[in-house]
């Protein structure tokens, strides 16, 4: 039995299948880690065309999917789990998805993730079976499966078995609340440009510390807006102002 399924109701169920079933997530689906199940939205079509859309009352330009084919999708998930699972639906009018949702979202056994396309999907089922709507941003697909992909990514790397272990994802950037430390590899010296010389002497708690205040600076210079969030300490201020004039 896997940790978490994830289940996907859409019209373009190869399109996110494909892309999940690659790299981490794959693996993860291999081995049982999580499920993933993508149901075609046209499956469940009332007529024997396919036709899962019309015109919208009120006017307006584009075509709206029904709700009773996205509600007969959902009920041959739910009817087969034991309890009801925690539904989402994808939409620019959601709240704006982030590291606290994603997490949020990982405590779940099972998750639907209802796509929207074309003008998206009559409102009253997504009234009646969705618990919340979410938004990757302030901008406009023409599908929810890109946005779908990102949120089951970015949940599925939480859940246990799926990840080698919990430190490949506890320092990454805004688990903290900051953005990660820079990073380094070999060579030591490339282009001019040396690695930070308490990187190299295997002083773990120097190191710690080190990486500490650069995830301060780097959220500093590039997303000063998170530093509002953090309790940051006047002897942290003196570090990240040492740290920005090259001076530790």
């Amino acid at each position: 039995m896997s940790n978490m399924d994830f289940h996907v109701i859409t019209l373009f169920p190869d399109q996110v299948s494909d892309y999940l079933r690659t790299s981490m997530t794959g693996r993860a689906i291999e081995n049982g880690a999580i499920g993933l199940d993508c149901i075609n939205i046209r499956d469940f079509a009332h007529n024997h065309y396919g036709k899962i859309d019309d015109t919208m009352y009120g006017g307006g330009t584009g075509l709206l999917i029904y709700c009773d084919p996205v509600y007969d999708a959902y009920k041959s998930i739910a009817d087969k789990l034991e309890a009801k699972p925690y539904v989402v639906y994808m939409s620019p009018k959601g709240h704006v998805f982030d590291e606290k949702k994603a997490v949020e979202l990982s405590k779940h056994k099972d998750l639907v993730v209802i796509c929207g396309h074309y003008e998206g999907i009559d409102a009253r089922v997504i009234d009646e079976i969705c618990d919340e709507e979410i938004s990757i941003g302030d901008y406009i697909l023409t599908g929810g499966e890109t946005a779908a992909i990102v949120v089951i990514d970015a949940v599925a790397r939480l859940v246990p078995g799926v990840l080698p272990n919990e430190e490949a994802y506890m320092n990454e950037s805004h688990i903290s609340g900051t953005l990660e430390a820079p990073q380094y590899t070999k060579p030591p010296v490339w282009h001019g440009k040396e690695v930070p010389e308490v990187l190299k002497n295997g002083n773990d708690a120097a190191i710690n510390e080190y990486n500490r205040i650069a995830s301060l600076v780097e959220t500093w210079d590039k997303r000063p807006d998170m530093l509002d969030q953090l309790d940051i300490t006047e002897e942290e201020w003196k570090k990240m102002l040492a740290f920005k004039k090259g001076l530790c």
